[in-house]
């Protein structure tokens, strides 16, 4: 069901000081930033030869970056994001496995333009899991 690994996404307190870091430093191809207000995140997405980075900064005081921040300072893995061919589903295999879809459990639009869901960490080894169809 699952396909390749589409992002990893890195939560940032900086985000324009991090985008440098991947740009400046480590010679990478960066996007400019992007507001998700539908989300509450800005965006920088790395572009790798496999797969990208997603740098998330905090949009707005509700952002749910702004609470991983305050536990994590200095910033860190917030979550993966894998691809699936079919977006509901894999929602329906996996909510009859047991797993939990957060929010309403229907697919919004990413950052990228396509439906994605994401998943209970406790339910899938700790890990807070974006699903998003390819």
């Amino acid at each position: 069901m699952l396909g390749r690994l589409n992002h990893v996404a890195i939560a940032v307190p900086d985000l324009e000081a991090a985008r440098s870091t991947y740009a400046a430093t480590l010679g990478a191809a960066v996007s400019p930033v992007e507001d998700q207000p539908d989300h509450g995140v800005r965006t920088v997405f790395v572009e790798l030869p496999n797969t990208k980075i997603e740098l998330l900064g905090v949009l707005g005081d509700a952002s749910p970056i702004r609470g991983f921040l305050d536990k994590n300072p200095a910033g860190g893995i917030h979550h993966l994001c894998y691809e699936v061919a079919d977006i509901r589903a894999a929602r329906d295999r996996l909510v009859a496995a047991g797993l939990r879809v957060l929010g309403d459990g229907e697919p919004k639009i990413g950052a990228h333009g396509r439906p994605v869901l994401f998943l209970h960490p406790k339910d899938v080894c700790g890990t807070l899991t974006e699903l998003e169809e390819a």
